[in-house]
């Protein structure tokens, strides 16, 4: 009994997984930068409720996601020489540390508490959060759960991006000040590129499985050779972005963040000529989180000096 409760709670931690949090900290820690100078009263303790129901919400998700992938056989029936620290998802069913049972119970017990959260913001705090909220939860849940399983028709890259940029950011830019502000969506457009192009290039590892299991994601759907070339799209249109950010705010700061670019280029290389190498690359797997996180604090930063400076 023991050994089954020690194995439950290290296959909860590998399902947390803490290190992901980077994935919704940064459209929040943007967005928090972002609406500071223009919070009203109380607005912190609000928003470390909001950070706590959105990790909730990914926990829940990771678990939703374990169980349909699962039972699809796209995480189990993945060959040895493919598996990376980037394929297969948490891990935690074929490792036998939880069941699909535990798997559920964790979800519920994660959702049911990041919902009442959301409820006492949407009461107390700021009623407009309710429809940030209902679309946060419905593209988690949407994501795996069948009938729509957006990951398995093409729409899990949207809806991946859309989450963790402008939802995201928008929300807490709601919740801190009363208003959106169209500032924050258009920094929230590099952050979800990034965060989809996080999620185009794990999905090369699981190619093979992914196909067999009928989870038609865009790198299914293209091709591992093409998707590359779009992977290097995506981060055309990112720095792209910057440029637009940069005229918009009228702010040489705001093209901080193009210090990544040569990380990305040499990340995209890689993928292009590895594209079809799962070990190689990893390289290009470990390089796209480095940028996303980069990104995220370069962004902090222009926005501390644009406001202090108004450079």
């Amino acid at each position: 009994m023991h050994n089954i409760r020690k194995q439950t709670v290290k296959g909860f931690w590998q399902l947390a997984d803490p290190k992901i949090w980077i994935a919704s900290m940064v459209p929040m820690a943007v967005a928090f930068v972002y609406s500071f100078r223009n919070r009203t009263e109380g607005s912190i303790p609000w928003f470390i409720l909001a950070v706590i129901a959105i990790f909730l919400i990914e926990i829940g998700k990771n678990a939703v996601n374990e169980v349909v992938d699962y039972i699809s056989g796209v995480d189990k029936d993945i060959d040895e020489d493919k598996k990376t620290p980037f394929s297969g998802g948490k891990k935690t069913i074929v490792e036998g540390k939880l069941t699909t049972g535990q798997a559920k119970k964790i979800a519920l017990a994660t959702y049911i508490p990041a919902v009442i959260i959301g409820l006492v913001i949407v009461f107390f705090r700021e009623f407009d959060v309710l429809w940030v909220g209902m679309l946060g939860v419905g593209a988690s849940l949407l994501y795996s759960v069948p009938p729509f399983k957006f990951a398995y028709r093409g729409l899990g890259e949207i809806a991946v991006g859309f989450t963790f940029g402008p939802l995201i950011m928008t929300g807490v830019n709601l919740l801190m000040t009363g208003e959106i502000d169209h500032g924050v969506l258009a920094a929230s457009v590099p952050i979800g590129l990034i965060i989809a192009n996080v999620l185009w290039i794990n999905q090369f590892p699981d190619y093979e499985t992914d196909k067999k299991g009928d989870k038609k994601n865009w790198v299914v759907r293209l091709g591992k050779k093409t998707a590359s070339y779009i992977y290097g799209l995506v981060f055309l249109l990112v720095y792209l972005s910057f440029i637009v950010l940069s005229i918009v705010y009228n702010s040489y700061m705001m093209l901080l963040p193009m210090i990544s670019l040569p990380i990305a280029i040499g990340s995209i290389r890689n993928a292009i000529r590895n594209y079809d190498n799962v070990k190689q690359l990893i390289f290009s797997n470990k390089r796209t989180i480095q940028i996303y996180q980069l990104t995220g604090l370069l962004l902090i930063v222009s926005y501390i000096f644009y406001e202090l400076f108004n450079i």
